[in-house]
């Protein structure tokens, strides 16, 4: 799975050289060598090395929120930015660049400028400070206040306002774009689930008829499909419910507008907007909330394929869970490498609702039924809800301090009481909602108190 929710610096970019519905050609360069050329043709060599620093930073910055927001690819476009002054910065191809200003790139290429408190590259809008004037920095401005003694930074906040910081030293890495690659919907988890939970939340702010998504955590159930139907509907696409590419980009592009992340009057991207939750791996060595969903759905997947082993639901990825990920793997066309990443990880996941929706009516019996494959959280109403409480009613009459609940199918304050007065009881993470290692301790408390048996391993 890309991971973009920090800032990198990409090793190349690709620059299209005119206007950008222009039949121009496109070229891709590495970033140190573009921002050279930029640099080399927006500013003189021959000004104070200070002057010449915070251009490069305010350079550097802006095409790095062209790449980051992917302001021309999520309309499109397969390039990063033009070589358009009237759109971007200046890019002569084939130019040669100045000696003094290829070493300072050098040595501060992988620098950016940030609103303190906000994650992306600042949207360093520039002019030249004589002919053309804008609210950003002037070029030609910084040359005046380099002989007033200001240093770089000095300049950069004189321009841009005392709220800024500099990213030192970000990673290179190649930019592959945010996309996950493989469309998803209802029954998919992750990080690409909760990016779009949060982008839709944010944009139904400017589009109230988007429906609110909450909680917005990673879990694509049907309040999110019915945002992403809605957001479909209002822009114009297929309203299918699943968020394949043209959707992603346009979610993408959308939310870039309404945070007016591309403009120097940009609100902001917030560490916790961005903050990712799911690993973007599980391998041998990992534990925790995570490696026991991956323990359940391989487990029910083992109950109907004998080719997959069983293993202890313990949360811990030990060589038992890598041999079960290798069995799964290979029997299912994968590389058999025993890693879970987000090809395998929704295998897993599609293989799971495919068993679930495939179970005959009242295949359980007397049992508890599986977990439906969806988060239960604070606000539902449906079925799988009733059957909670019912499980959570009978074990409460043999640990009475759950509470006895109504089984009205509505998760309200008292289920959610319930559920987590349990996962104290049981020793899970106590968070009020049920996921697959809640619902399996109940379904195994619930079995066992009225049968004497589990239902699953």
């Amino acid at each position: 799975m890309p991971n973009i929710s920090r800032p990198v610096i990409p090793e190349t970019i690709t620059v299209h050289l005119g206007t950008p519905n222009s039949a121009a050609q496109n070229v891709t360069l590495s970033f140190p060598d573009y921002i050279k050329n930029v640099a080399s043709s927006e500013i003189y060599p021959t000004w104070p090395e200070a002057a010449i620093r915070a251009n490069i930073y305010a350079q550097v910055t802006f095409a790095l929120n062209r790449v980051y927001t992917e302001w021309y690819r999520s309309r499109g476009y397969d390039f990063d930015i033009t070589s358009s002054t009237q759109y971007d910065q200046a890019f002569v191809y084939g130019r040669d660049v100045f000696n003094n200003i290829s070493q300072i790139v050098d040595e501060i290429f992988n620098n950016y400028v940030v609103r303190q408190g906000s994650v992306e590259p600042l949207f360093t809008q520039f002019c030249n400070g004589t002919s053309v004037t804008c609210q950003g920095l002037s070029q030609w401005g910084t040359v005046e206040l380099a002989n007033r003694g200001f240093t770089p930074y000095e300049m950069l906040q004189y321009y841009y306002g005392d709220n800024i910081n500099i990213v030192r030293n970000a990673a290179v890495e190649p930019f592959i774009g945010s996309y996950p690659g493989t469309p998803f919907g209802f029954g998919s988890s992750g990080n690409e689930v909760r990016t779009i939970q949060t982008e839709l939340n944010r944009i139904s702010d400017n589009y109230p008829a988007i429906p609110k998504i909450i909680p917005a955590n990673g879990f694509y159930r049907e309040s999110t499909a019915e945002a992403v139907r809605v957001f479909q509907g209002v822009f114009g696409l297929p309203q299918t419910g699943i968020v394949n590419k043209a959707t992603w980009y346009q979610i993408k592009y959308i939310y870039v507008a309404v945070k007016n992340l591309a403009e120097l009057t940009s609100e902001g991207l917030r560490p916790s907007e961005v903050a990712e939750e799911f690993p973007e791996e599980l391998r041998n060595g990992d534990y925790g909330l995570f490696v026991s969903y991956l323990q359940y759905f391989l487990n029910v997947i083992s109950y109907f394929n004998p080719e997959v082993p069983t293993v202890p639901a313990n949360g811990v990825f030990g060589t038992e869970t890598e041999n079960q990920v290798k069995a799964f793997q290979r029997f299912y066309g994968q590389n058999p490498d025993g890693i879970v990443d987000f090809a395998t990880w929704t295998l897993i996941q599609g293989i799971y609702n495919d068993i679930l929706n495939g179970l005959p009516e009242g295949y359980a019996g007397n049992t508890a039924v599986l977990y439906p494959g969806y988060v239960l959280t604070p606000g539902m109403s449906n079925n799988d809800v009733r059957a909670l409480q019912t499980y959570l009613n009978l074990i409460g009459r043999t640990y009475r301090d759950i509470p006895e609940i109504p089984v009205s199918g509505y998760f309200g304050q008292q289920t959610e009481d319930a559920v987590r007065t349990f996962q104290q009881l049981f020793g899970l993470t106590v968070s009020g909602v049920v996921g697959a290692p809640t619902w399996d301790a109940i379904s195994k408390e619930y079995n066992y108190i009225r049968f004497g048996t589990q239902r699953t391993g």
